[in-house]
């Protein structure tokens, strides 16, 4: 059985992921036509107008986001720092991994409790 070229075995699989990417669009609309009824129905049925959708649709993309989604965040703020050292004024805001100072204070005995900033 002779072998088959790169180039017949990519057009066999560009063909067959044609096929597949059909199906799955006719799937999609096979289970689309229901979902369009149902909310046809319910616009018949309180009087909805396909102008009031699309405004509430407009609105509704320019509004915040929801429960479930997160809205983005424009730029992190700054965290007050929580810990510093008394001799060099360093500061830790307790997020994230230890700075060095405080690794090394720990290392030597110290509490971390006793670099705690008073508020």
């Amino acid at each position: 059985m002779p072998r088959e070229s790169y180039a017949t075995l990519q057009a066999k699989i560009e063909k067959e992921i044609s096929k597949l990417q059909k199906k799955a669009e006719a799937l999609q609309n096979k289970r689309r036509k229901p979902v369009i009824a149902s909310i046809i129905s319910s616009m018949r049925d309180y009087n909805i107008t396909p102008e009031e959708i699309a405004t509430a649709f407009n609105s509704a993309s320019k509004a915040p986001r929801q429960a479930g989604r997160r809205a983005v965040t424009t730029s992190k703020r700054p965290v007050a720092p929580k810990y510093r050292h008394p001799k060099t004024g360093e500061t830790w805001s307790g997020r994230g991994k230890a700075p060095r100072w405080l690794a090394a204070e720990e290392a030597a005995g110290k509490q971390r409790e006793s670099f705690l900033i008073a508020e």
